[in-house]
């Protein structure tokens, strides 16, 4: 049996009629840049994510880096982030001649550990006569951006405790977790509402994913999205006047078309997540691998949430990963490695200094970890197929 690891055909057979006849709404209009699909599929956002403000751009990256510029961070500034994460992250604090500030995961969760934040803080920052927080080569720290990784949201009310302690912007990087929930003080938040901004990515593995790349990008505060909205038409407000350097940030027209007969479908896509890392669960108990394998950690399935985890991807970990990547790919299951390096230790950071050790974490979840297929359609029979082809491995 094949069993890939992302099957978007039965979602395409569903969605084909309606997605094809957004489209040509689109190519009637002759609006195919910042258009009313844009508009509709922004205030759709704000609804559904109980937020004031959503700003389409063209991907999660550019989200980031607009945020950035928005903000005013760039050469100066330090920005604490996780090793453990897809490139832009750090990628993007480096384009705007930020420094990026690692600090260590959580071993169960794979998120950004709020007392590594402290740690880090304590160990290399200190306040100048100004009381600005700053580093020993210089760089004053102005945010935070934490990743929740794989669909869970961070310790957000412990984040949210450090930054408002010392004063620095909270950034979501919330690209694998849209819908994701966490218990926020007396309210129940989605991912990326919880701090200064947050951002999504609709690249076409995401839960919620175009048919290339977009991007938005989700604030409270109405001057923020003013900015936003004007770097990225390059600093553009009105037309050809230019009064801040911004970027060809857009959302394209025809991917708000599509997204927009998507998301009404989200609720019911995640929930078909969930169950199926439901019954990998069971399965893997029933196989009496429990104790041989880690599966993912759900540390807040008993606070009364819906989307407690949103699973954009299930990640296991085991000593023996590589090997047991063999063996499924013999079997045809697709698997998948996120991520094989931490960010301290790519050569494009080396200028940074840190070394191997430096962040252990990071890098045992980087040799251990293992994305097994998930997504709303799986059938049952492919999932226990994947998990007797584990049991056999290690029987």
């Amino acid at each position: 049996m094949r069993v890939p690891l992302l099957d978007l055909s039965e979602q395409y057979r569903a969605l084909a009629d309606p997605i094809r006849e957004a489209i040509n709404e689109v190519l009637a209009s002759h609006r195919f840049i910042l258009g009313q699909k844009v508009e509709a599929f922004e205030k759709a956002i704000c609804a559904y994510s109980n937020t004031s403000h959503a700003v389409g751009v063209s991907s999660g990256t550019d989200a980031l880096l607009a945020i950035f510029m928005a903000l005013g961070i760039g050469r100066g500034d330090a920005v604490i982030t996780t090793p453990y994460t897809f490139f832009a992250t750090a990628g993007c604090i480096a384009r705007v001649g930020a420094r990026p500030l690692f600090a260590d995961i959580d071993p169960k969760t794979y998120n950004i550990r709020p007392s590594a934040i402290q740690e880090c803080i304590e160990k290399n920052c200190q306040k100048d006569s100004s009381g600005k927080l700053k580093i020993k080569s210089g760089e004053r720290i102005r945010a935070i951006v934490p990743a929740h990784l794989f669909g869970l949201c961070c310790e957000m009310d412990a984040l949210h405790e450090i930054s408002e302690h010392y004063q620095l912007d909270m950034i979501e990087d919330a690209a694998q977790a849209i819908g994701a929930e966490f218990a926020f003080g007396d309210r129940t938040a989605k991912a990326g509402t919880m701090g200064e901004a947050g951002f999504f990515s609709f690249y076409p593995s995401k839960n919620l994913a175009a048919a290339g790349d977009a991007g938005l990008i989700v604030c409270r505060d109405e001057e923020l999205a003013r900015k936003l909205r004007i770097l990225r038409e390059h600093g553009m407000e009105p037309r050809y006047f230019h009064h801040v350097i911004g970027g060809n940030f857009r959302l394209d027209e025809m991917q708000a078309a599509i997204l927009g007969v998507k998301l009404p479908y989200l609720e019911k896509w995640t929930a078909a997540r969930r169950a199926a890392a439901d019954f990998y669960g069971r399965e893997f108990a029933g196989a009496g691998l429990t104790e041989t394998i880690t599966a993912p950690s759900d540390p807040y399935r008993e606070c009364g949430l819906t989307n407690n985890h949103v699973y954009h991807q299930y990640v296991i970990r085991t000593p023996r990963r590589d090997a047991l990547r063999e063996h499924l790919s013999k079997r045809e299951i697709e698997t998948a490695i996120y991520y094989p390096v931490g960010l301290h230790e790519q050569k494009c950071f080396a200028y940074l200094g840190y070394k191997k050790g430096d962040f252990p974490e990071t890098e045992r979840a980087a040799r251990e970890t293992l994305a097994l297929p998930i997504y709303p359609e799986i059938p049952r029979e492919a999932q226990r197929y994947v998990v007797r082809a584990i049991a056999e491995f290690f029987n």
